[in-house]
């Protein structure tokens, strides 16, 4: 991972808002809030309704709530401080990454024209890095599923086993006044397969609590993964648990495990194989940072296609 080396605390201000702690960034750049967020890599973060920013989302990322904005140039998190945002959000949202530097390798690995059209089009993303046991359960919960109904399971699994958050106080930055922390892996596994299918979870319930059984009691260890010597490894730890396949493993390792040369290949990139890369593609040849570009393709052909219809 290419780290930002210029990008430091001396660069952000703090303040307070209607009683909110802030922390603000300005000229970050290589940085889309709605790009990011909408991209298909996390299920907690949605828009804020009546926002006075461009842009605004808010959720809960390990166990806290936190409020985005962006406007022009500036990034604003709200509820936190300095010291949380130095030692949390300043790298869950990737911003002491180098993305030009990501950007430029990317490019350097291929000709293709629509490579340079989809840097230029998601290029504004950044990968966030998220809790590996959630990214797990989340990937699971996505398989054969649209983004509003994996956010709909995940928001019932997390009120009906995850810890209560207080948010009073924050409901002008989307939060109700309690949300909740997704849920540990020992809470699922004591819940069992009917509890989770009571939530209508579907098929999904025996693979969520089988991935939930076999963290909890060590079966799968998360750490190993995290220290496993090639991505291709840790993959095949991950696809012990029943119903986690090549897709849902590699969308785990790059957004739960930072391992950005995993390549998750959907419908939507295998449209884009199809069109731009005939012959044998490799994911490989994309470099260290092909699951970056994955991000970007699968944003490029998804917003194509929508332009279209």
């Amino acid at each position: 991972m290419v780290k930002d080396s210029s990008y430091t605390l001396a660069d952000v201000r703090v303040g307070e808002e209607d009683g909110i702690p802030f922390v603000e960034t300005e000229g970050t750049e290589d940085f889309d809030l709605r790009a990011v967020m909408e991209c298909g890599q996390c299920f907690r973060f949605t828009p804020v309704a009546g926002t006075s920013h461009r842009c605004e989302y808010s959720g809960v990322a390990h166990g806290r709530f936190i409020s985005v904005a962006e406007d022009e140039g500036t990034l604003r998190f709200y509820n936190t401080d300095i010291r949380e945002f130095g030692s949390l959000w300043l790298g869950y949202f990737g911003l002491d990454t180098d993305y030009a530097a990501i950007k430029r390798d990317i490019l350097s690995r291929s000709d293709r024209p629509v490579l340079g059209e989809a840097v230029a089009a998601g290029g504004g993303i950044r990968i966030l890095r998220q809790d590996a046991w959630e990214a797990l359960c989340s990937f699971i919960i996505s398989q054969n599923n649209n983004i509003p109904r994996i956010r709909g399971l995940i928001s019932a699994i997390s009120e009906k086993y995850g810890t209560p958050i207080d948010c009073r106080g924050l409901a002008s930055h989307g939060a109700r006044d309690t949300e909740y922390a997704f849920p540990a892996a020992a809470a699922l596994a004591a819940a069992g397969t009917g509890a989770l299918a009571a939530l209508k979870t579907g098929f999904r319930a025996k693979y969520i609590y089988d991935a939930a059984r076999r963290v909890s009691d060590g079966t799968l260890d998360l750490t190993a993964v995290a220290g496993a010597a090639t991505t291709a490894e840790a993959a095949d730890m991950l696809m012990t648990v029943a119903g986690v396949g090549p897709k849902v493993a590699a969308c785990t390792l790059l957004f739960g495990f930072s391992r950005l040369d995993a390549f998750p290949v959907d419908v939507w990139i295998k449209r884009v194989i199809a069109k731009s890369f005939p012959g044998d593609f490799d994911a490989a040849a994309l470099g260290p940072y092909a699951g970056v570009a994955q991000q970007y393709l699968f944003y490029h052909e998804r917003e194509r296609s929508h332009g279209a219809d």
